[in-house]
């Protein structure tokens, strides 16, 4: 319970009102000298005792009774029902004759007051794979290495130069490391490998590393698929890949919620979201000129 800072009664000083007078018989003006109250006051809990006991002597709500002015509970209704009609406040209040102001602040009540609220929420379409190895992600992260200790430890600030980077094209100070992670679309059973870069020698160097780890599984048994089978095809890296980087396929086009795609691989032959079979329509080798 808050009380006041200045309250100059708490529920242990209505207390100590209620024994003096009724224990130790002292009368109310002296009660009322010896804490510093007015007589009313300690007249007021003493017959807030007498008829509620020791829960009268607790604060009560300030909040009132009654609202001779609230809002009709109609034009409440009214207004809520204007306004998934996608009518304005203000046009809301000229037709129900009421203040702006209240058709405001039943509308934040409700939270109906933007106009993005009165939108049903988009559905999040979520998937997932029947059986393991019909889809697999793909991602790689980027870490930096280190060679010494840094200002947090030795409160040095004053060698914060780049120890890491390029120069000239070759390579200085301690360089990266660049986890490559793969994630089973129905399994979530993970595999990764550290390399040196992401080009493309490391990648496909790491997708056949992680087919051949999933194909290990075959011969042992999940808690989770114990029942079901890898579906892990033959898989056709695309000539592209072999080559230089593909480029984007000028019919392609893509969703911006879809675009994640770009680091997924379809091993298995059905096509999902409009991929086809084989992925050597993405692009063409860069020739040099």
């Amino acid at each position: 319970m808050n009380i006041h800072k200045n309250a100059r009664t708490t529920p242990f000083s209505r207390a100590e009102i209620v024994r003096r007078i009724m224990v130790l018989r002292e009368t109310p003006r002296a009660v009322a000298t010896a804490l510093g109250v007015s007589e009313r006051t300690v007249a007021k809990w003493l017959a807030r005792y007498r008829a509620e006991g020791e829960a009268g002597l607790a604060d009560r709500s300030s909040r009132p009774r009654r609202f001779p002015g609230a809002t009709p509970a109609n034009i409440i209704d009214e207004i809520i029902a204007q306004r998934r009609l996608r009518i304005t406040g203000k046009q809301i209040a000229r037709m129900l004759a009421v203040s702006p102001a209240t058709v405001s602040r039943v509308l934040r009540k409700v939270r109906l007051s933007r106009m993005r609220d009165l939108d049903p929420p988009v559905p999040v379409h979520r998937y997932e794979r029947a059986h393991p190895g019909e889809l697999i992600h793909i991602d790689i992260k980027k870490l930096g290495r280190f060679e010494s200790i840094g200002h947090r430890i030795t409160g040095d600030r004053t060698r914060q130069s780049n120890t890491r980077g390029y120069r000239a094209g070759e390579r200085y100070g301690a360089g990266w490391e660049f986890v490559h992670v793969c994630i089973d679309d129905a399994s979530r059973i993970a595999f990764s490998q550290i390399h040196r870069d992401e080009k493309k020698q490391s990648a496909v160097a790491f997708l056949y590393a992680a087919i051949e780890y999933y194909r290990s599984l075959r011969s042992h048994r999940h808690p989770r698929h114990d029942r079901q089978r890898w579906v892990l095809p033959k898989l056709r890296i695309p000539r592209c890949l072999q080559g230089t980087w593909p480029q984007a396929h000028p019919n392609q086009t893509l969703h911006p919620q879809d675009q994640w795609q770009g680091r997924t691989l379809h091993p298995n032959q059905l096509a999902r979201m409009g991929l086809r079979q084989s992925l050597s329509y993405l692009g063409t080798p860069k020739t040099g000129a």
